[in-house]
């Protein structure tokens, strides 16, 4: 039981329960105690004073005046109790009068013992002497509450003594500790029920959402427990559970899909690399089968060979490229720069692939167009898209690059009139080793590359801060549109400063 949580609430509740009731049971008995002793006090002094006012009255009654013995005698009768001795004695402690033995809580005891009590004597002594006087006396086995009082009469002064019995008192309180030794192991014994019930009233949500927890697994992922209140502290301990579930799910989901984007991006980068290897394999196994072939033969298979080992080289180089980038390790080296300028330095590198298949290659731009960028992966960028819209443009058509400011950014946009991208196909462009229908290249080639310069151009617009996004794609063309941010123009150095490229001197 104590190694669950509803004994340790339940146990935490009675250790405090049992602790309350003997601070109560403590503190009333004390308090009972006192109450007791100071009634008792008030009524001894109050007895006191009418036994004074009644032997003063006997003795000075003119019409039967009485002996000093005799008006003693009359105030014992009339104040006698049961629990309680009156002694009258002169001021040096000699008895003159007591009340009789006939009290029922005296133990014995007789007024003959109470006289001669060396404490008698030292309490006449001090009430003589200073104010009345208030003590405890013990007498053999019974307690005693005595008060001494001086009083004076016409014939003379006396010391009234009052020995009260706490026989009675010491029962109540026996009576009420008695009672507190019943009732507190009573009271632990119902607190403890009702404090295992209360847990277990207040712990059943939390075994409610446990059951539901352990029967959520990977056949059920989506279900969530159950909230019945929102606003308590076991509401937000099952809203946070729901909400970590979610995290999981999506950590999850996007886990599978890494692990499935990696097996799909080794198995790609296989079969890219397989098919140069294989075909370089089998030129040269073709060249070295006949050992009395032409020149001209030997040269065409080594042409062959050349084409295979750059396309090689190249989804190497692109691979090697991803790898650094997903790790982070790729250098970036920002300069200062007119992007305008590398546009156009790079659409001049590009007309050769264009003039090969008819293409027209035109570039507008706005002037002093100054970033902070690498320029090798920003002119790389680009290059990927030339190169892209080129070979996926119809014989004869036209490509158009602008590049262009707008309040906060820059943009490069490059638009072909080729056949376009099917809409379902739109969205994977940039997956690595994607490469859309072979029926959007309509040049006779069969390879038209491995499908990774998209992917590249994405992590280089991104590791610029900027997107890189296919805006339209139709029969008519498509249009892709690089972005970044602009350099402030409080950040612009003077024109002077900036590298100038010799082509444009």
């Amino acid at each position: 039981m104590i190694n669950s949580l509803r004994g340790r609430l339940t146990l935490y509740y009675l250790a405090a329960f049992a602790l309350l009731l003997v601070i109560l049971a403590t503190s009333t008995y004390f308090f009972l105690q006192h109450e007791i002793a100071h009634r008792t006090d008030d009524d001894l002094s109050q007895l006191a004073d009418s036994f004074v006012t009644t032997v003063r009255a006997e003795l000075a009654d003119p019409a039967e005046p009485s002996q000093l013995s005799i008006a003693i005698s009359e105030a014992i009768a009339e104040h006698k109790t049961r629990d309680s001795f009156y002694l009258v004695a002169n001021p040096d402690g000699s008895l003159i009068a007591s009340s009789s033995d006939s009290t029922s809580h005296n133990h014995g005891i007789h007024t003959e013992v109470i006289s001669a009590l060396p404490e008698f004597r030292a309490i006449v002594v001090a009430a003589n002497t200073q104010q009345p006087e208030l003590v405890d006396v013990q007498v053999r086995h019974a307690r005693f509450r005595a008060y001494a009082r001086r009083f004076a009469t016409e014939r003379g002064d006396f010391v009234l003594t009052i020995f009260f019995s706490m026989h009675q008192s010491k029962e109540v309180l026996e009576s009420i500790w008695s009672a507190f030794l019943i009732i507190i192991p009573l009271g632990l014994l119902l607190a403890s029920l009702g404090g295992y019930l209360m847990a277990q009233k207040a712990l059943a949500p939390v075994k409610s959402m446990s059951e539901q927890a352990s029967r959520i697994d990977a056949a059920n992922p989506e279900d969530r427990l159950t909230i019945e209140n929102p606003d308590d502290e076991l509401g937000g301990l099952a809203r946070s559970f729901n909400e970590l579930l979610g995290r999981l799910a999506i950590s999850m989901d996007r886990q599978k899909q890494a692990i499935e984007q990696q097996k799909r991006f080794m198995a790609d980068a296989s079969h890219e690399l397989r098919t140069p290897v294989a075909i370089l394999g089998g030129e040269t196994d073709v060249a070295l089968s006949k050992l009395d072939r032409s020149p001209a033969e030997y040269r065409e298979s080594l042409q062959v060979l050349r084409d295979e080992a750059r396309q090689l080289g190249e989804i190497v180089e692109n691979l090697f490229t991803l790898t650094r980038a997903d790790a982070g390790n790729y250098p970036i080296t920002r300069t200062r720069f007119y992007l305008d300028e590398l546009v156009a330095e790079t659409v001049r590198s590009a007309r050769a692939l264009a003039a090969e298949k008819h293409i027209e290659l035109s570039v507008t731009s706005e002037p002093e167009l100054v970033v902070d960028a690498d320029e090798l992966l920003a002119r790389r960028l680009i290059m990927n898209l030339l190169d892209n819209a080129i070979k996926f443009t119809d014989p004869g058509g036209r490509v158009l690059v602008s590049a262009s400011r707008s309040e906060s950014s820059l943009a490069v946009t490059v638009a072909d009139s080729g056949p376009g991208i099917p809409s379902h196909l739109q969205a994977r462009v940039f997956e690595r080793f994607f490469r859309a229908d072979p029926a959007r290249t309509r040049d006779g080639e069969k390879r038209t590359g491995a499908g990774l310069g998209l992917a590249i151009s994405r992590w280089i617009a991104e590791a610029h801060n900027g997107r890189l996004d296919l805006t339209s794609s139709k029969s008519t063309g498509s249009v892709f549109v690089f972005t970044m941010p602009a350099t402030p123009s409080a950040e612009l150095a003077a024109p002077s400063s900036l590298p100038v490229n010799p082509a444009f001197k």
